[in-house]
């Protein structure tokens, strides 16, 4: 297994960084793709302010999910692939085209690379949003079993980029064989921030941090920390019997936005000042939503817990995740030391 080479897109990415470090601390040679050579530098500074050891085994090449050049080269040599590039882009965008087309584009690109290449294993970011939105409100416990209604309500274009593209993938597989594919599904996904970027939900804490929020939402959010989303991955390509089968990414009930800024008020101290107390009335958060278009998605998951059950990633892939209260401090105290937060 320590000699295994494993190719992770998007290596600038939240998620990606922290796979990188984790494959590289498990004894694996690793690739990362990087959409221009001159962000090699910055993005191994990143990787060693998080831990990585200098001179780790890590090795960049340039390549851009919209376009063929250099992924044959990235695919060279290569056992596993931990495609977790993608478009983050929830809530409303000027063109879902500009979401979806790379979301769907960049994953078949990927695999099409993968198989001319003879790669074994395949394991795929997917989210939450391609299993939970557009059904209607009740006590079903969603589990990787389920798929996102395209045509409901509440689906954004963030939500049909992640069920297209991941349709795109076992379509992909189906037809060509060959490929071990494996889906990730992750709830939110907060903790610790690399380097300055912000990335995912972790943009929900620095709104509150920033007093960009003037009160929460009456909406709740499931968590899963990000440390505990990269080691699923890569227990994906390690684990036998997982070809073909989707997890769920997810951590205990999804928690009220009230609890979220509870939790870094308990962790950031004063810097959590702007941290709003109050919960805004439903009414209210609607009619803000006839004049925002960024507000509208929302509207629909107003005091509503979504249920998520997780005993298939734990029983099948040996995963155990940390509270999703964790996640949530980890990612305040680290906006707080590195002053990513308005003073």
């Amino acid at each position: 297994m320590s000699q295994q080479n494993v190719l992770v897109t998007g290596g600038s990415g939240f998620i990606a960084g922290h796979c990188i470090l984790q494959l590289l601390e498990r004894g694996f040679c690793v690739r990362a793709t990087i959409r221009s050579p001159a962000k090699e530098a910055a993005v191994r500074a990143v990787l060693e302010e998080a831990g990585m050891v200098p001179g780790a085994g890590l090795t960049f090449v340039a390549a851009d999910l919209m376009r063929d050049e250099g992924w044959a080269q990235a695919m060279e040599g290569i056992d596993a692939v931990l495609h977790v590039a993608s478009p983050v882009r929830p809530g409303q965008v000027a063109s879902e085209d500009e979401v979806i087309g790379p979301a769907v584009d960049g994953t078949l690109r990927v695999l099409r690379a993968a198989h001319h290449a003879g790669v074994k294993r395949v394991a795929l970011t997917s989210a939450f949003h391609a299993v939970s939105w557009g059904h209607p409100h009740g006590d079903h416990i969603f589990t990787e079993a389920d798929w996102t209604n395209l045509d409901g309500p509440g689906v954004d274009a963030y939500g049909k980029s992640k069920t297209l593209a991941e349709r795109a993938a076992w379509d992909f597989v189906a037809r060509e064989g060959g490929l071990e594919l494996t889906a990730l599904l992750p709830v939110a996904v907060m903790g610790p921030v690399m380097g300055r970027e912000i990335s995912g939900a972790n943009h929900i804490i620095q709104r509150m941090l920033n007093g960009d929020m003037p009160a929460f939402p009456n909406l709740f959010i499931p968590i899963v920390d990000v440390r505990d989303v990269a080691l699923a991955h890569v227990l994906a390509i390690e684990a036998p019997g997982v070809a073909g089968e989707r997890f769920l990414i997810s951590n205990g009930p999804a928690l009220a936005m009230k609890e979220i800024g509870g939790t870094i008020r308990s962790a950031v101290g004063d810097a959590a000042s702007k941290v709003p107390k109050s919960v805004m009335p439903d009414a209210m958060m609607r009619a803000i939503g006839l004049f925002r278009d960024d507000v509208r998605p929302f509207l629909h998951d107003l005091g509503y817990a979504k249920k998520t059950s997780n005993s298939k990633a734990c029983e099948w892939l040996g995963w155990t995740p940390r509270d999703a209260h964790e996640a949530i401090a980890a990612a305040a105290e680290s906006m707080v030391s590195k002053q990513l937060v308005k003073a």
